[in-house]
């Protein structure tokens, strides 16, 4: 049985190995972090955000990069993502082999310069000279918007911040945008407002949202995107995750929740339910502490 049917298939891109990872405490090897993206790929996901290249010294949880492309199964379909954030970190993500380049653009200065030292507007210059390198070098790159939906430093993003930024990526030849909650203050009368306005900003670019659960709005706005025409939302499975540099900021949704979610609604997405509870569970093991996710504790239903 299905609860009803909003679309037939929402790509689920699987950000654990980076986003899920970049904020715990305790940091695994690039062993554990390509099983865990192994674990991903035997499970159906086909769009995975492996690595992030950033200064070590700042995240350490992200070192290691080049090892991890190294060791990523090249299976058929599969897509790794590497997160850059200067042209420095263009150079090791194209040296590495990976098939997608996600550039963050942060929607204010505040957040960008503890985040990543630079203003909004100088993060957008290093965004242009990264997508015509990109672009050359054959391999798509995409922009994600983070604190689209709020700052834990100014308050509210204003949406109309979100539309000149989405029209930067339109402008530079982004093939999609991502949306980010990044501190989880978002409800879905923003999703949808959002959404809209992003459309409109940049038609030719696929849309991309990214969700935390903080405030336990991520998986209305999940199935609110979705609702929006969505093309892929963004988890991470057991629901780890979080930003360093953002105050109280928790966990990503978790993948497993999502894929109940989905699934029951009559979205499908290929990808195995009870494999990735089961891996989320693992890498809380890992992390020595239990996985945010519920699914792994209540299970699917019917059993």
């Amino acid at each position: 049985m299905r609860i009803g049917l909003v679309r037939l298939h929402t790509t689920v891109l699987e950000v654990g190995p980076r986003d899920g990872l970049q904020n715990e405490a305790k940091a695994l090897s690039p062993d554990d972090r390509i099983a865990l993206i192994e674990r991903c790929v035997e499970a159906g996901v086909r769009r995975i955000e492996a690595v992030s290249f950033v200064n070590p010294k700042r995240v350490p949880q992200m070192a290691g990069a080049e090892e991890v492309m190294k060791g990523v199964p090249r299976v058929e379909g599969v897509s790794y993502s590497g997160l850059v954030l200067n042209r420095r970190g263009l150079d090791r993500a194209l040296d590495s082999g990976v098939d997608e380049v996600n550039v963050v653009v942060v929607a204010s200065d505040t957040f960008s310069q503890r985040n990543q030292g630079v203003t909004t507007a100088e993060m957008l210059a290093a965004w242009d000279d990264i997508a015509a390198s990109a672009h050359a070098a054959g391999v798509p790159v995409g922009m994600t918007i983070a604190a689209a939906f709020g700052c834990p430093f100014e308050g509210e993003t204003p949406p109309e911040r979100i539309a000149e930024l989405a029209r930067r990526a339109e402008a530079a030849g982004a093939f999609e945008v991502a949306l980010a909650d990044t501190i989880g203050v978002g409800v879905p009368a923003q999703v949808r407002d959002l959404s809209r306005r992003a459309k409109e900003a940049a038609p030719s670019a696929a849309l991309r949202f990214h969700f935390h659960n903080t405030r336990n709005t991520g998986y209305a706005n999940a199935l609110t995107a979705v609702d929006e025409g969505a093309a892929v939302l963004d988890a991470s499975a057991g629901g780890f995750g979080g930003c360093p540099f953002a105050p109280a900021a928790t966990g990503n949704i978790a993948t497993e929740d999502l894929l109940y979610m989905l699934h029951r609604s009559g979205v499908a997405t290929g990808i195995d339910m009870a494999a990735i509870a089961e891996t989320g569970a693992w890498l809380g093991t890992l992390l020595d502490k239990p996985a945010p996710a519920l699914l792994g504790r209540a299970g699917g239903f019917p059993a």
